[in-house]
């Protein structure tokens, strides 16, 4: 009986008044305060959203009072009825999608929209929280994977679409929901929090491209267990997530399911062992600590583990071991797994971050290594570290000229395997071979925006006055250069790499209660979708080159 309440438990869409990750004037608002010094907070900012509360409370001089209009409170506080900012995204790709961290938004050519209000409510130790979206979508069709790669490159290209949830489009009709969006029901006592939501979550420290967690994707249901506030003690402060959640497919196939190779059809239904489509069950932990000795600094330990849920109850009387609710705390080396073991099924990764922040230079680094694959034991750890890992590395500095601040931002991400694949093929990032939906929700990634295989580097430089931010920043991207690598280095083609060179304008803006933010990105892509003329004249000549634009902007009204 247990179980199956457990189960309803996680499976309803339900409702501290946190910070909405989709809100970009709101987190670049503080993120770049914070760097400057104006704000201060003992929060890390590795896990979001974070407590409005908190940072009002330890920036009493500093006005945050635009963020929210309260309506109604007694005396003692111990009711509190507040609304929440309007807010507005809409977003315009003209020749093909633009991959960025948009919440509830799909890959689309066109416009899009998500549009949501609501209100949070505090009764003694409950808040809740419901701030509900609706999203719209034109989904118009663009250029995808060519038609014209030979039968054996296709065959290639489905050694990941089998494995991992990630259509290109999404369907063929336009979209038109209400979707749950940043809600929350919470109960708080002292610095704890244990609750349900829907919001989006974001652990690490990186800015663009956080591996193991982000908005990348359209948020989960939970049942969250976490710290409130920063926990303080005489060696320093503890910070820490808890999710237990439900993660689901997106309903929509990759292209050309009819293709067929040596007779037989290239795709793959994603079932699981059972023969049977089936959600999958997600536990994630992050451990965030600050020392008390070093100003500044914060290092972590994130772990997420998920299966598919007829696993975790206990349906497969074949495997050996028992099934647990509780995953994330069992078998973090696989030196006992064996094919025929429970834990063998499972999708996991692991590793660890670091962010130091320097306030007297208003600089910050911050890196994140993380493993896709449980190491055999330490000994594995130790000798090939490099396997199935994946980097995110960036740097924030202030510089102060005349009246102005400018912050410079650099960050680089590579999710393509090293060289280690040469002798222990890892496979794709976010891929697996017995969990068939991969690291996904709604046929998005959960983690990185740049997707499986990909690298990038990112370089911007923004102008902050009072009301106003204006900047300019300048993107590379490598598209799955494991694709690459596997498709096309038997016949030793080096001209097919995909590359996006993006060149981007960001705007913000303050007009009173009214705020804008807008990201305008020019896109040359180099060899799209990998393709190019084998016959044409030189050998090293252009490709399929496309040029793109993508819009997107925030408009946010605060009562």
């Amino acid at each position: 009986m247990i179980r199956y309440i457990f189960f309803l438990f996680i499976s309803f869409s339900l409702l501290s008044q946190s910070i909405n990750l989709n809100n970009d004037y709101l987190n670049r608002y503080i993120n770049n305060y914070t760097l400057m010094g104006e704000i201060n907070t003992s929060y890390s900012n590795t896990i979001r959203p974070i407590s409005f509360k908190k940072i009002s409370d330890e920036n009493p001089n500093f006005d945050l009072d635009f963020f929210r209009k309260r309506i109604f409170h007694t005396k003692n506080k111990f009711i509190e009825f507040d609304l929440l900012p309007i807010n507005y995204l809409t977003e315009f790709n003209s020749a093909h999608p633009y991959k960025r961290n948009n919440g509830s938004m799909v890959p689309n050519s066109g416009f899009q929209h998500i549009f949501s209000l609501g209100f949070y409510l505090k009764l003694g130790p409950l808040s809740i929280q419901l701030n509900p979206e609706h999203h719209y979508s034109d989904n118009r069709n663009f250029d995808g994977f060519w038609d014209g790669h030979y039968p054996e490159i296709w065959k290639k290209r489905y050694q990941l679409w089998n494995y991992i949830d990630l259509p290109e489009r999404h369907g063929e009709k336009r979209h038109n929901k209400l979707l749950s969006g940043q809600s929350s029901l919470r109960l708080n006592w002292k610095n704890l929090s244990l609750g349900i939501s829907s919001e989006n979550i974001w652990w690490g420290p990186s800015k663009r491209n956080s591996i193991m967690m982000s908005n990348n994707a359209r948020g989960f249901n939970h049942i969250t267990f976490n710290s409130l506030y920063p926990i303080v003690t005489k060696i320093g402060n503890f910070e820490w997530q808890l999710l237990t959640g439900r993660l689901e497919r997106s309903g929509f196939t990759p292209p050309r399911t009819d293709y067929k190779y040596a007779g037989s059809y290239l795709y793959r239904p994603k079932l699981n062992q059972r023969g049977e489509e089936d959600w999958r069950y997600f536990q994630g932990l992050i451990l965030t600590y600050s020392p008390k000795w070093i100003d500044g600094l914060s290092i972590g330990f994130i772990r997420w583990v998920q299966m598919y849920s007829a696993l975790v109850e206990g349906k497969y009387p074949w495997l050996k071991g028992q099934p647990t609710y509780f995953p994330i705390f069992k078998n973090l080396f696989r030196k006992n797994d064996i094919y025929e073991n429970y834990e063998d099924q499972t999708d996991q990764a692991a590793g660890l971050f670091l962010k130091w922040f320097w306030k007297e230079s208003k600089s910050e680094i911050y890196v994140e290594f993380y493993n896709g694959d449980a190491k055999q034991n330490f000994r594995d750890l130790l000798l090939d570290a490099n396997h199935s890992r994946a980097i995110t590395a960036g740097l924030q500095k202030v510089f102060n000229l005349g009246n102005a601040n400018y912050i410079f931002n650099w960050e680089w991400t590579q999710m393509e395997q090293s060289a280690s694949r040469l002798l222990r093929n890892a496979g794709s990032w976010y891929a697996h071979s017995y969990v068939y939906d991969g690291y996904t929700n709604y046929g998005e990634v959960l983690g990185s925006r740049i997707g499986p295989g990909s690298n990038s580097h990112y370089f911007s430089l923004n102008k902050i006055n009072k009301n106003r931010t204006l900047g300019i920043a300048f993107e590379m991207i490598s598209n799955d250069n494991d694709f690459y690598h596997e498709a096309f280095s038997s016949a030793q083609d080096y001209r097919r790499y995909w590359k996006d060179f993006n060149l981007h304008i960001n705007f913000d803006q303050k007009f009173k209660s009214f705020w804008i933010s807008a990201n305008f990105v020019f896109i040359r892509s180099l060899n799209y979708q990998w393709e190019i003329d084998d016959y044409a004249e030189p050998y090293y000549h252009p490709g399929k080159d496309v040029n793109s634009f993508s819009s997107y902007i925030n408009f946010s009204y605060f009562f």
